[in-house]
């Protein structure tokens, strides 16, 4: 088995927030998940007390474009690495200006604290990749899952008998509760559930959360994501079936989801890094808007 390296990116200066991983090979260091523009120095600092730089990284794979997994993948590319990602996110590591302009809708005078930049990454340096794809590095065999669920341009990246779950594969912090980030715009609770099913038909023995580290519990850890995620569909439905203001449900689901996870054990500090990973006022909007187009598929 290919030795695995967490980094932390100590992102808004709290540990076990978010992570990206280097998987050693014979063809060189691969990198999955870059974390944001604004970590890209913590991320520089945990490469080279594994022994390498940044320019050393020649293959990176993305498990969507989110800014917290891919924002950083731009400076890859400029030192020549190649980009692999979902073929319905390429166009916005291409050109992302949308993707920043929706994100400074929502995060404004915050977005270069918490993101940095974000720049065009040529042509040349994307790689997209289809369901099922294997991409070959040195010795070592990475297959690519497409995920949708959290996001249309979700993959999972499998190794051996590990998969890399980016996001769909839920937020689990110091062996915490398992929380599903539910962002908009495209939260999709039949997608993810089939997704999760794929990950179990893996029989996987660990996966690795870009929110935060190795689990070994596979199965538990997934059917525990899969009924909260549920869960918290259910708590939204009859919001919007009321047609309820959006800025009214936040608080009311903000105390929902902490007093999951104070009922679960997690101290303050523990409490700081859920929020920060997946804070619960950005699912309030993607739960509605889940709501909304199944009502309107069912038209």
């Amino acid at each position: 088995m290919n030795q695995i390296h967490t980094i932390d990116l100590n992102f808004q200066g709290l540990s076990n927030a978010v992570a990206a991983f280097v998987v050693e090979t014979s063809g060189g260091p691969v990198l999955i998940e870059t974390g944001p523009h604004s970590t890209l120095p913590a991320l520089e600092q945990g490469l080279e007390a594994i022994g390498y730089s940044m320019q050393q990284v020649r293959h990176v794979l993305l498990s969507h474009i989110h800014l917290d997994h891919a924002g950083a993948a731009w400076a890859f590319a400029e030192s020549g690495a190649t980009i692999y990602v979902h073929p319905l996110g390429s166009a916005h590591l291409g050109n992302p200006e949308r993707l920043m302009q929706s994100a400074k809708m929502i995060y404004q005078d915050a977005m270069d604290r918490l993101w940095g930049e974000m720049r065009p990454i040529a042509p040349e340096r994307i790689k997209t990749v289809e369901h099922g794809e294997e991409v070959v590095i040195g010795d070592t065999i990475f297959k690519a899952w497409h995920t949708p669920g959290h996001a249309i341009h979700h993959i999972a990246w499998q190794l051996e008998t590990v998969a890399f779950t980016g996001d769909v594969g839920g937020v689990r912090i110091e062996g915490g509760l398992v929380a599903p980030p539910c962002p908009p715009p495209d939260i999709n609770v039949e997608a993810w559930q089939a997704s999760l099913a794929l990950l179990h038909s893996l029989d996987l023995s660990a996966i690795y959360l870009t929110h935060f580290g190795r689990v070994g519990e596979v199965k538990a850890h997934l059917d525990e994501l899969e009924q909260r995620l549920l869960n918290w569909a259910a708590w939204m439905q009859p919001y919007f079936e009321q047609q309820a203001n959006p800025e009214a449900i936040t608080p009311l689901f903000q105390a929902f989801v902490h007093e999951e996870l104070v009922d679960s054990g997690l101290d303050a500090e523990a409490l700081a890094r859920y929020e920060v990973a997946n804070p619960s006022w950005m699912s309030v909007a993607g739960l509605m808007r889940y709501w909304k187009k199944k009502g309107q598929v069912g038209k």
